[in-house]
């Protein structure tokens, strides 16, 4: 008893230690965001976009973002898309050319190594599609590499099998300013006249094979159209292309969305500068204007490196905070929390119907997005996890009602999206027509938003936490999904966090929300499955390349401190606190707590998109790993095991 005792006071001094250092983070509005960092594609594409449009030079900048670069280079010689990664050509082609257009030698050491990496891939062709169109623009290769995508798509009606209603929030906004590129093939002002023709393999190299998740019969339809869209493009009507061209300046103009940018993400934002630009807008005309500093503010700027985000997350860092921050307990952090979603409240989006709409008109709008300002593109996940942060607020920091009419506007939202399977997707309803991961332009394989396990777990989350019972339809169709959505080693694919840990940590909180406890066979086997993969030092660790193809298991990795708190939650979730798992994690997570309170991470846990881009959230080693420890005190001194909240 004394042993237990002794460990639960040491561990409230270490609670302390990480509330204290995360209190000191939150802004004078009461707001937190953390750094958002990708791999060196934004940060190359930034650079060769001032170069594109041939804007002043900013030479202590650029000095700063390639010495970023040259940091985060590996040991193979290229760049990876995660840290410790394997080499990606694109990444690499990127980096390489962003360093040379700011000065570096390709004779340097650095940059022969990057070089023989890229030809040893067959060269800069086998480049992605996005990174060969920017290669087309700084005239380094033909448009004739380049999947045609005609502008007309624009006209196409609603029912037409390829139609921009039917692809993702994030393909819409980077392919619509895309299609008046692709159109006008204006060339990059490229002031410094640097190209690099070192790059492409010569004629005839025997390129390495690649596999593919195209299917073999729409690879081939799409690839004939593709042949055909080529040979006709010189014949569409002027007419026809000028209106297509004006329709996609005007959906951009309308979803500008001030300084936070075109769908708040860097791809749409960049595109959106260069659309304005190849119309003949001028630097100083608004919209080009304000498209422009919303780049600009992606910006992370050290006193010796520099790069650019890929979007900001202060909604989704702001109220993941806020379950951290609960769930440490005490006055000083209660008020923080109210404080906290107080700034969140008026972000709620309860006027604009966004592209969501279009396939959910009746919906009433009531959620949030990922970033400051998104409105056209509030997601699900967000919205739940500040739904679920109110509702806990009201019931436990002092019985305030204030949260009322946004957690019923959001969860209304929220549920408004179901889709037809029962899952959640992140952004839309039914985004699931498959077949359009097969057309060419469409390599990065995620040109839709299905209903995921991970998002769907968030929202079973807050349907159980607000008091839907398994008696509700929505809720059986959606735990439905979820079962069987389980692979059948236990655990569940996790779609915006890496990966497995992730999505069974987020499936075990909505099954314990729902009801279901460590007897429930779906529940057993999932713990079961985090037990058995505990690595021996006591924490969890999971590597990005278990983002297979097909589904081939878990990929184990060293243990970090967010992977390790996602699998404490979801035992916990599972009714197993006193396992003696749960009590080596936690040991692992005390052990390695930082002198300042917090903890150290440079593996990538975030998922953009799956093997393509991952994100290192900056946030997740830090609130997470509270989150666990607070939590792992409470349940231990409680008289019920029980986890009461749904997350």
């Amino acid at each position: 008893m004394n042993d237990a005792f002794d460990l639960l006071s040491t561990l409230d001094a270490d609670i302390r230690r990480a509330t204290d250092a995360l209190l000191a983070e939150q802004r004078a509005d009461g707001h937190w965001v953390f750094e958002l960092e990708a791999d060196a594609t934004i940060p190359s594409e930034y650079v060769l976009l001032r170069h594109y449009l041939g804007e002043p030079d900013d030479l202590e900048l650029e000095r700063k973002i390639g010495n970023y670069l040259r940091r985060i280079q590996c040991d193979h010689g290229g760049w990876a898309l995660f840290h410790g990664g394997a080499f990606d050509v694109s990444a690499t082609v990127k980096a390489y050319f962003c360093l040379k257009m700011i000065g570096d030698s390709p004779d340097a050491p650095h940059m022969a190594r990057a070089r023989l990496a890229i030809l040893a891939a067959g060269g800069a062709l086998q480049a992605n599609v996005f990174t060969r169109i920017l290669l087309a623009q700084f005239g380094e290769l033909s448009w004739r590499h380049i999947p045609t995508m005609p502008v007309e798509l624009i006209l196409l009606p609603r029912w037409f099998p390829i139609h921009l209603s039917r692809m993702s929030y994030w393909a819409r906004t980077v392919i619509v300013p895309l299609l008046v590129l692709a159109a006008k093939r204006a060339p990059a002002r490229n002031p410094r006249r640097v190209h690099i023709p070192e790059l492409f393999a010569p004629a005839g190299t025997r390129v390495p094979k690649k596999k593919t998740h195209r299917h073999p019969g729409w690879a081939l339809f799409f690839n004939g159209l593709d042949v055909v869209l080529k040979a006709v493009e010189p014949l569409w009507p002027k007419a026809m292309r000028q209106r297509a061209i004006d329709r996609c300046a005007a959906f951009v103009t309308e979803r500008l969305n001030g300084e936070d940018g075109l769908g708040a993400i860097y791809p749409a934002m960049a595109n959106a500068v260069m659309m304005y630009d190849v119309l003949g807008y001028p630097p100083d005309h608004p919209h080009r204007a304000i498209a422009r500093r919303a780049l600009d503010k992606l910006l992370v700027i050290r006193e010796d490196e520099a790069y650019c985000q890929p979007c900001v997350s202060p909604v989704w860092d702001t109220a993941l905070m806020c379950h951290a921050l609960l769930e440490a307990g005490g006055d000083e952090s209660v008020e923080a929390v109210r404080r906290g979603l107080a700034w969140l409240t008026p972000l709620q989006e309860l006027e604009v119907k966004g592209d969501w709409a279009e396939r959910r008109p009746d919906v009433r709008p009531g959620g949030w997005a990922f970033q400051y300002r998104n409105a056209h593109y509030p997601d699900l996940d967000d919205t739940a996890v500040v739904v679920m942060a109110m509702d806990r607020t009201r019931h436990t920091a002092g019985g305030s009602d204030d949260y009322a009419q946004a957690i019923d506007r959001g969860a209304e939202w929220t549920v408004g999206l179901q889709s037809r399977n029962g899952g959640f997707a992140a952004f839309d309803a039914d985004n699931v027509d498959h077949y359009l991961n097969n057309i060419p332009f469409a390599d990065h394989r995620a040109l839709l938003d299905p209903p995921t396990a991970d998002v769907s777990a968030r929202c079973i989350s807050m349907m159980a936490q607000l008091g839907e019972g398994l008696d509700s339809p929505r809720m059986r169709q959606a735990l439905d999904y979820l079962r069987r959505e389980q692979e059948a080693d236990g655990s569940w694919f996790g779609r915006w966090g890496v990966n497995y840990v992730y999505g069974t940590w987020s499936a075990l909180c909505a099954l314990n929300a729902a009801g279901l406890d460590a007897t429930d066979p779906t529940v057993r086997k999932a713990a079961d499955w985090l037990i058995a993969i505990q690595n021996e030092d006591g924490g969890w660790g999971e590597d990005c390349d278990s983002y297979k193809l097909a589904y081939k298991g878990y990929e184990p990795a060293p243990s970090n401190a967010s992977q390790t708190a996602w699998a404490l939650l979801g035992l916990m979730a599972a009714g197993e606190v006193d396992h003696p798992a749960v009590a080596r994690g936690i040991a692992w997570l005390r052990i390695r707590q930082g002198d300042g309170g917090l903890w150290p991470q440079d593996a990538y846990t975030g998922g953009g998109f799956p093997r393509v881009f991952y994100l290192r959230y900056h946030g997740y080693p830090k609130f997470f790993p509270l989150w666990a420890l607070a939590r792992y005190r409470n349940l231990k001194r409680s008289n019920d095991r029980r986890v009461a909240y749904g997350m």
